[in-house]
């Protein structure tokens, strides 16, 4: 080695395979079989010729979907739209369908506590926020919940 000359960093990478007097018949691959020759590679799933998991199991086809035309949202009715009606008028789902504020009589109702009200009312809805049905009974009405029909 000469003065200009650096020694080597790397160590030379052993060519394993290459002729019947280097490093070995096997080459470091065992004995013989699959994966003992050139070109194999493992296959994700694969398990060695026998049936693999994933088709041993029946597929999960998971839960029915619910068409959304059948979802069923409320109509919000608000402490403002009951002071279109008369003092003291019992308002519920007929009334307020001939006033146009609902499209058919199977639609809920839910009465939310956006305005004021003045007068009292018996309010007849399938559902009502704490804020509502406090502002209804403090002006001296009552809420009634009504049970939702499914059909």
């Amino acid at each position: 080695m000469s003065i200009f000359q650096l020694p080597a960093v790397t160590k030379k990478k052993n060519r394993l395979g290459r002729g019947h007097g280097r490093n070995g018949g096997k080459s470091g691959r065992g004995q013989k079989g699959q994966k003992s020759r050139a070109g194999y590679s493992s296959k994700a799933g694969f398990e060695g010729g026998q049936t693999p998991i994933y088709m041993r199991f029946p597929k999960n086809r998971g839960s029915k979907q619910i068409n959304k035309s059948q979802v069923v949202k409320p109509v919000v009715i608000t402490l403002g739209i009951l002071r279109t009606f008369e003092k003291g008028s019992i308002v519920g789902p007929g009334q307020l369908k001939k006033r146009g504020y609902m499209s058919s009589r199977i639609d809920t109702l839910k009465l939310i506590g956006k305005g004021t009200l003045e007068h009292a009312y018996t309010v007849r809805v399938h559902g009502a926020t704490k804020g509502a049905t406090s502002a209804v009974e403090k002006a001296g009405g009552k809420v009634e919940i009504i049970p939702v029909s499914n059909g």
